[in-house]
């Protein structure tokens, strides 16, 4: 699995400080005039003053090769999956060392920092299209048995039941009770819009409210979005072997992804798990917000959600 952005990165990085080692030492003006005087076509000044730009440009290419491919990656979100705990436009930083230091080109492990967490929002490769990125919180770990009720549109995890040991176990899980959110969605031939109204309880001519309540899972609390003009499409839930449809064992080394966003989420309860080795990183800030719906351009800024991701 090749990326293909840091690798174009890299290779110019590369080439930018080649030229930079040879300005450092006097090389760039022999080399220049020479060129000039075999084809006739470069001037040497001109020729000298391309490669002291590109020479110039090389700490600037490696500091930002080295921060995006080890510490931060931004991020632009794409989709209302994760609202609204982030929104179509936010621009994100990843922590990229939140569980691994990967080769950025290959992205092998190459040394082991942290398990991913429950409830963490985490970046990774999407399973079934590993050159796609998607973002999703982590609902449910290695050894769980998660069973998700499409009516009530809660969630029920036992721990280590993959050991069959302790299937009896369950783990705290609560909701506050359903109430109306400021968003309305709209549905497109294309796609499905969100917009966020000023007040809760304002009038919608078109579209229809969406609900909100808080989930904790253990002692980590977060907002959902739900709807009652959906149903799930239960006949498309990813079917593991010997499991009732709607409930799943999470395997040794993967993980099991959810939108906060829950019925407009392609998440695991559609495709299956998430392997360990594709996690990219920890989503931690929103750095920037566009005002823009899904596949259409940006009307403004959200000056108003700067700031930690919870």
């Amino acid at each position: 699995m090749i990326n293909n952005f840091s690798l174009i990165l890299l290779i110019v990085t590369l080439c930018s400080g080649i030229i930079w080692v040879m300005n450092f030492f006097k090389w760039s003006e022999k080399k220049a005039i020479n060129i000039s005087e075999e084809i006739k076509i470069i001037p040497a000044k001109s020729f000298e003053k391309s490669t002291d730009f590109i020479s110039s440009i090389f700490p600037l290419l490696l500091v930002v090769f080295c921060f995006r491919s080890f510490l931060y990656e931004p991020f632009q979100i794409p989709s209302g999956s994760m609202m609204p705990t982030l929104l179509v436009g936010d621009f994100i930083l990843v922590k990229k060392f939140s569980y691994a230091i990967k080769n950025p080109i290959t992205l092998n492990t190459l040394i082991k920092i942290s398990k991913p967490k429950r409830g963490d929002i985490a970046v990774f490769k999407y399973p079934n299209n590993p050159k796609i990125n998607y973002i999703k919180r982590i609902v449910s770990m290695p050894g769980d048995r998660i069973t998700y009720n499409s009516y009530s549109k809660t969630i029920q995890i036992n721990p280590e039941c993959g050991s069959k040991k302790k299937c009896n176990n369950l783990l705290q899980i609560t909701y506050t009770n359903i109430e109306p959110s400021s968003f309305i969605q709209i549905f497109n031939k294309n796609n499905n819009s969100f917009y966020k109204l000023s007040k809760e309880k304002e009038d919608v001519n078109v579209g229809f409210h969406l609900n909100t309540r808080k989930e904790t899972i253990g002692k980590l609390t977060h907002d959902i979005l739900l709807t009652t003009e959906t149903v799930d499409q239960t006949d498309l839930y990813y079917q593991q072997d010997d499991q009732p449809l709607g409930s799943w064992i999470v395997p040794e080394g993967q993980y099991f992804v959810m939108g906060d966003n829950r019925d407009n989420s392609s998440d695991s309860r559609y495709w299956g798990f998430v392997p360990e080795e594709y996690f990219i990183g920890k989503a931690v800030c929103i750095w920037m917000s566009l005002k823009k719906q899904e596949g259409m351009w940006p009307t403004g800024i959200r000056s108003g959600r700067f700031g930690i991701i919870k």
